[in-house]
């Protein structure tokens, strides 16, 4: 089986372009891919588009900040798509005074438009949204008298993914609830830079156990930051 190359966190941030769609894992940090995501706070690309559930944390107060709060607050996104801004007041401030385009998207659909993005869906139909602002804008499809709306899949230049253990091969193990946004997203992009806690060799895993497969991931990054 052939290895997947292990690069720093620098490295992999150099992957990433100026106008790229960015996916990233993680549920209000937990989850996130935090070393890889310093690195590219760092290297200077920007115009981008962020996929992510939320945009973690950052308290203006307390200064608090975590996850994808640091690029936010580094203004590397032209626009955001998420389902919660709540927890971070720079994204809220970004989009009330224009400098950032953020659309706010129901979480299972977030998350299905992510998973049909990399089953090579065309979309699919939900009634979530139906007659609220959500609808603005997109088909709605008549089906056995019930209204749907036509959501559109989502699919990103690079995936940023956070794992607990990878073996050499690239197969991937997430832990417990750090799993969410992860495996769909290591499916949905051209590009998928796996930032993992532990590499072990090849065999080690029990196969019965892995979550992503190999053939999802293209680079392994060793972390170096747990939680930021």
């Amino acid at each position: 089986m052939i290895q997947k190359p292990v690069i720093s966190a620098m490295e992999a941030a150099a992957k990433i372009k100026t106008g790229d769609t960015l996916l990233v894992g993680g549920f209000l940090a937990c989850g996130s891919p935090h070393t890889i995501i310093q690195a590219l706070k760092a290297a200077g690309a920007s115009g981008m588009t962020l996929v992510c559930n939320d945009t973690a944390t950052f308290d203006l107060k307390t200064g608090i900040i975590n996850g994808v709060a640091h690029l936010v607050s580094g203004k590397l996104f032209k626009r955001i798509i998420t389902s919660h801004i709540g927890l971070n007041q720079e994204t809220q401030r970004q989009m009330n005074d224009g400098e950032t385009q953020v659309d706010l998207v129901p979480q299972g659909t977030l998350a299905e438009q992510i998973r049909a993005g990399g089953a090579g869906l065309g979309g699919f139909l939900t009634p979530t949204g139906i007659g609220s602002e959500v609808e603005e804008g997109k088909q709605i499809i008549t089906i056995e008298g019930r209204p749907y709306l036509l959501e559109l899949p989502l699919h990103g230049n690079v995936a940023l993914i956070k794992a607990k253990v990878a073996d050499k091969a690239g197969n991937l193990i997430y832990s417990q609830t750090a799993r969410n946004f992860n495996p769909i997203m290591a499916t949905a992009a051209d590009l998928v830079i796996a930032e993992v806690e532990e590499i072990v060799e090849i065999g080690a895993l029990d196969p019965d156990a892995i979550h992503t497969p190999s053939i999802f991931v293209d680079f392994l990054v060793k972390a170096e930051k747990l939680d930021a």
